[in-house]
C-alpha cells in the first residue's frame, strides 16, 4: 500500500484542527460553567439581601403596632 505524503499531511492538518476545535469547545464549556457559578452566587446574595429587607420590614411593622 502506497501512502501519498499529501494525504498524510492533510490527515495531520485535520487531526490538529480537530484537536484545536475540541480544546476550544472545552474552554467555552468552562467559561459557561464559570458564568453559571457566578450567577448562582449573585442570586444567593440577592436572595439573602431580600430576606434581610423583609425581616427589617416585619420588625418595623411590629414596632408600629
Amino acid at each position: 500500500m502506497n501512502t501519498n505524503p499529501l494525504d498524510r499531511s492533510t490527515k495531520m492538518y485535520l487531526l490538529n484542527e480537530d484537536m484545536a476545535r475540541a480544546h476550544m469547545n472545552a474552554r467555552l464549556a468552562e467559561a459557561r460553567e464559570s458564568r453559571r457559578a457566578h450567577q448562582l452566587v449573585a442570586a444567593r446574595r440577592l436572595s439573602r439581601k431580600a430576606e434581610r429587607a423583609a425581616q427589617q420590614a416585619r420588625l418595623a411593622l411590629a414596632r408600629v403596632i
